[in-house]
């Protein structure tokens, strides 16, 4: 099939959707995987979390984890997959929950999402921040000796800045940065492994690895016994996997720029998942057994560097530094790029205020100030990272951990409210080319468990000092994710009750009908009289499989 062909396929499949193609349709199918393999980034997530991990149950917890906690993350990508091949649109989740549910998830669904990816925008170019402001460190130390949390803040904003004026370049631009950050991180991830796998001259054992327990919450005295440990500071890990395997639906997001959407974009999230999951297991083992004086990392607060300056020398500490953060750098390019087609895709829809400044397009078909919009909220959202806290007397990272745990909750409450949205249809729900056949039933519900436990976890203390109503509170240490989410929550539920809900009407049709048709169920008739084949409706005999060819 000729590339014509495709493209015409995607835009007729589009305007089956209701949309008339608008952005530019110029990523190939690597390019899809590309994107969400670069938000993924297991250059980033794992550097910029590990102390998450460590913390909160130490060796053992990321090390058995990481597997676990990744193989329900590919469930939840499986679901998704099926519900993009079946509607590949920009607005992803949101434009789900409309057909599959009713207006009212649509909207929250949408607004939960963008305030989850507006959280992994603003985590990564901090957490990338963070990394340059160490690389920079480790090659001279009259820089290093004048850290201040300040002074990240602004590198913070300046990456910010560089990823803004980046991403207003055209689609085709992005498509190939991303292209080279799949490349970046293969390669690098791979020579990092040999870096710290080869070099150190001691190691740590497989019982250090796998058995190895640590509690630097400062709750039930730092023991790291009993059932305190074991439902309190323990699940607190799974954060680390959980974070660092998300923002995968940026391949629901760019499917209205991909070329062969339906299969593309399935495709691209359960293998940037599946590939991700097994190269950041074994990055996260290779650290793990870099470890020299566990004691020492523990009262860093579980910095990763500090485990590689146990086992390497300046320069190769420089050298993974590098690596990892031009992966950041990627990261945050491939995030930001990401968020701002679901809010293009959402203000087309008319469900953000504003509407008509986001969904503005400049000569590139980029949504300019969208972009711009991101970059100062995510600012605004990581704020309180100013605020310099310790815990135990190890600087640790709490409103960082806070604005994760945000991009955790609403990004997979997102995912969840289409996913149930889909086990509840049964066999009304039309398949795309790319489905779960029948094993539909037990994924889902396993997705939508995970997420509700996640969800859970997301929102607890972190620490003993963040407790509420205890003698040690201080707000400093308190995990914000609960105010942020629960407070978005019933600004919207208020927004809806007074006005929304006679005013949105859900995914608007955008396509210059036919000659003759007024609907969009006409507009539909019209498409299945003219695609008798296509594999949009159910069935097509693969129903009792799962199709990932």
């Amino acid at each position: 099939m000729s590339v014509t062909q495709t493209q015409n396929s995607d835009d007729e499949v589009l305007a089956h959707l209701g949309y008339k193609p608008e952005l530019k349709r110029s990523w190939s199918g690597f390019s899809n995987f590309a994107i969400s393999f670069s938000v993924i980034s297991i250059l980033s997530g794992p550097f910029i979390s590990f102390f998450i991990g460590w913390n909160n149950g130490g060796p053992m917890a990321i090390a058995w984890g990481w597997p676990v906690v990744s193989a329900l993350i590919l469930v939840v990508g499986l679901c998704m997959g099926e519900l993009v091949s079946a509607m590949p649109t920009s607005g992803g989740m949101y434009y789900w929950a409309a057909k599959l549910g009713s207006l009212r998830s649509s909207y929250f669904t949408g607004w939960l999402d963008f305030l989850g990816l507006l959280a992994i925008v603003a985590a990564v170019a901090y957490g990338c921040a963070t990394f340059i402001d160490l690389t920079l460190s480790s090659f001279n130390g009259d820089w290093a000796a004048g850290y201040s949390l300040t002074r990240v803040f602004l590198i913070f904003v300046g990456v910010l800045v560089v990823v803004t004026i980046l991403s207003i370049f055209s689609s085709h631009l992005l498509a190939i940065f991303n292209n080279i950050s799949v490349w970046w991180h293969v390669v690098g991830t791979v020579a990092i492994i040999a870096i710290i796998a080869f070099l150190p001259q001691h190691h740590a054992s497989i019982a250090d690895v796998f058995t190895q327990r640590v509690n630097n919450t400062g709750m039930f005295s730092g023991s790291t016994d009993g059932l305190g440990f074991i439902f309190v500071i323990l699940p607190l890990a799974v954060i680390l996997p959980q974070f660092t395997v998300t923002g995968y639906d940026a391949s629901c997001h760019m499917s209205e720029e991909t070329k062969g959407a339906a299969n593309s974009a399935a495709k691209g999230i359960w293998q940037a998942i599946l590939y991700s999951a097994i190269g950041g297991w074994i990055l996260l083992l290779a650290i793990l057994f870099a470890v020299q004086d566990p004691a020492a990392v523990t009262a860093s607060g579980g910095n990763v560097v500090t485990v590689l300056n146990q086992a390497l020398s300046g320069p190769w500490v420089s050298a993974v530094l590098v690596i990892s953060t031009v992966g950041q750098c990627f990261c945050a390019m491939a995030c930001m790029t990401s968020t701002t087609r679901m809010l293009f895709a959402f203000s087309r829809d008319g469900a953000v205020p504003g509407a008509r400044f986001w969904t503005r397009l400049n000569k590139k078909g980029v949504p300019l100030y969208s972009v711009a919009l991101v970059a100062v909220l995510a600012i605004i959202l990581t704020l309180p990272a100013l605020v310099e806290v310790d815990i135990n007397g190890a600087p640790v990272p709490v409103a960082f951990n806070a604005v994760v745990s945000i991009g955790v909750v609403g990004l997979y409450l997102a995912f969840a409210i289409p996913i149930y949205q889909r086990l509840s249809a049964g066999s009304a729900f039309k398949r795309g080319t790319w489905n779960l056949g029948r094993h539909y039933k037990w994924l889902s519900l396993v997705a939508v468990i995970e997420i509700g436990v996640t969800t859970v976890i997301a929102i607890m203390p972190t620490s003993l000092g963040g407790i509420p109503f205890t003698p040690d509170f201080d707000w400093k240490y308190f995990n914000y994710t609960p105010l942020v989410v629960g407070g978005t929550l019933l600004v919207l539920w208020m927004a809806w009750q007074l006005r929304v809900k006679n005013t949105y009407t859900g995914p608007r049709s955008t396509v210059d009908l036919p000659d003759g048709l007024t609907t969009a169920e006409e507009l539909e008739i019209e498409f299945e009289q003219h695609h008798p084949g296509h594999e949009h409706h159910q069935g097509h005999g693969n129903k009792d499989r799962i199709d990932i060819s």
